[in-house]
């Protein structure tokens, strides 16, 4: 067998009968928001339009029945809710819990090194 160097990529995300409740690129979108303290820079830095974003917060904050983002500042920014916060905490936790377990598994069952994705290649985990 030739030598593989595999690397794991997940994509995960919660949805109801009602649409589409979270995402990576969601959780994405509000620690952008939470960051940048709009969600017209958030947007622009994930390259989608503002009417995009604003959609795809609506339909989640809809789903979830209660706001996770709000206006703030003299310019009228955003910020994230305390809610908005304690959804990307546990997004982030459930997300990376997930990822850990593939990985022992893919470890466990392939005859393959395999890493775990990193946006940074030189924070990829080379344990093999």
């Amino acid at each position: 067998m030739r030598q593989i160097e595999a690397v794991q990529r997940l994509h995960l995300w919660l949805e109801t009968g009602d649409g589409m409740l979270l995402g990576l690129g969601r959780i994405q979108l509000l620690e952008l928001v939470e960051e940048l303290g709009s969600l017209n820079k958030a947007a622009a830095a994930m390259g989608m339009s503002y009417r995009a974003a604003w959609g795809r917060m609506k339909q989640t904050e809809t789903v979830i029945g209660e706001p996770l983002v709000e206006r703030s500042g003299p310019k009228k920014g955003f910020r994230l809710t305390p809610l908005g916060h304690e959804i990307v905490r546990l997004f982030r936790a459930w997300h990376q819990d997930v990822e850990n377990y593939a990985l022992v598994r893919a470890r466990d069952i392939f005859p393959w090194k395999t890493e775990a994705f990193s946006e940074d290649p030189s924070k990829a985990d080379a344990s093999g």
